[in-house]
């Protein structure tokens, strides 16, 4: 293929922005080369500035579930966005996503449209410990809950883990306050409890872990956690900012029927445009200004554009067996890969929850951080360039997700599927 008007782009972008990208996974470092600058998509396609065209199994990192360019909300945002892109004032918009929200997740009693995942997270751990009156914070080793200083931590050492800053400008002082455990280890956040009895407020989780590849939580993991925060007096925050509207109407949380005190929502719930949301007990947010004295606010929250993509993307979601579609794509997707892993007899493990998955080089099972790590990152970008070579886009990284979309075809799948073979064939 020929990316010669990408390349280009990239060179100017670097002489513009930082690495030439506005987010870091986009650079391809994890996979090596040069990444692409795509023009337009339609669909479960997307086509890059020299008019190269792929099966997009990224949709933005999540957000496309209804593939790109929609027709429904294509014409929801033409229409919103001629009467105005901003007012800074409540719009009724806000008002009927609000209650779409509630009607999917019950736990969120009294919601806060932001603009942002990490922005979400950040005000949710803001709440919890306001309500509580507490600092610590439990978050887990390879969950991503955004940028915010206290929430870039890795694991430091010892029994009680104490987090140490995963990124330069993240003061010492601000990682301390976050206590490290292990995902699908409920012995590991017992310990972190015990070991500062009263001082946590909350403890954060992706249900489902996303964001070093997909791992699902064991069972008996979430129902777990749900059991030690009320006994500590700690809030629990489900981040479903991935999973949210994507692996069941309801999240993560419908399906594994476990309720959190706060869920912190994104990428779906904005139909592809900037916006999030956080919410939960009405006791809890009842502490969020104006009704309270924990500060929030965002010029851009709840803007109209943004709602109205929402809205009618999670208008079409409530349509008749959508997310049975999306499981019967995903579980062929999945099955064909599978079947072409075993051709070739490649060691690999599928982690699939839903329309997200992750195709780990490692002979499995991966549950754990400490699992993921093991995988092999070299083999897997090859296969990233073998299958974009022949027309599949893939994830720029070992340890992101595939999302599968309600545009992807059965052709679709018949193409991925035989170039994984080639691809692993000569591997």
């Amino acid at each position: 293929m020929n990316h010669s008007t990408s390349h280009r782009l990239y060179e100017e972008a670097k002489k513009l922005m930082p690495g030439g990208v506005n987010s870091p996974v986009r650079s391809f470092r994890g996979v090596g080369g040069e990444p692409l600058f795509i023009m337009r998509g339609r669909g479960s396609h997307i086509w890059d500035a020299d008019n190269n065209e792929y099966i997009d199994y990224v949709g933005s990192w999540g957000p496309l579930i209804l593939g790109h360019a929609h027709p429904s909300v294509v014409l929801a945002v033409r229409e919103v966005a001629s009467k105005g892109t901003s007012f800074g004032a409540p719009t009724p918009g806000e008002v009927e996503l609000a209650r779409l929200i509630h009607g999917a997740f019950p736990s969120v009693e009294l919601v806060r449209l932001v603009s942002s995942g990490t922005e979400a997270c950040m005000s949710a751990i803001r709440v919890a410990r306001a309500f509580t009156g507490r600092s610590k914070l439990v978050k887990f080793n390879g969950c991503y809950h955004g940028h915010a200083d206290s929430l870039l931590v890795k694991a430091g050492s010892g029994g009680a883990t104490f987090g140490v800053p995963d990124s330069a400008g993240v003061p010492a002082a601000f990682a301390a306050e976050t206590l490290v455990a292990e995902y699908n280890d409920l012995a590991s956040v017992e310990r972190l409890l015990k070991a500062q009895p009263g001082n946590v407020a909350a403890v954060i989780v992706e249900p489902v872990a996303a964001n070093m590849g997909v791992v699902p939580p064991k069972p008996g993991f979430l129902e777990g956690l749900r059991r030690l925060t009320t006994e500590q007096g700690a809030l629990l925050i489900f981040d479903e900012v991935i999973t949210g509207f994507r692996v069941a109407w309801g999240g993560a949380q419908a399906l594994y029927s476990v309720t959190p005190d706060l869920t912190c929502l994104g990428k779906v719930v904005g139909g592809g445009m900037p916006l999030a949301a956080y919410g939960g007990r009405r006791d809890v947010m009842e502490r969020v200004a104006p009704l309270g004295p924990m500060y929030q606010a965002g010029t851009l929250s709840g803007n109209p554009v943004a709602v109205a993509a929402g809205i009618a993307t999670l208008k079409t979601l409530q349509l008749a067996r959508t997310y049975e579609r999306l499981e019967d794509t995903s579980a062929a997707l999945e099955q064909g890969l599978r079947d072409a892993l075993r051709r070739a007899d490649r060691k690999a493990t599928i982690n699939r929850v839903g329309s997200v998955m992750t195709l780990f080089f490692n002979g499995g099972p991966v549950n754990t951080w400490a699992d993921v790590e093991r995988s092999d990152t070299k083999a897997y970008a090859a296969f990233f360039h073998g299958m974009l070579d022949r027309g599949v886009y893939l994830a720029p990284s070992a340890f992101e997700a595939a999302f599968v979309s309600l545009a992807h075809g059965e052709r679709d799948l018949e193409v991925t599927v035989e170039a994984a073979r080639q691809v692993l064939a000569v591997m």
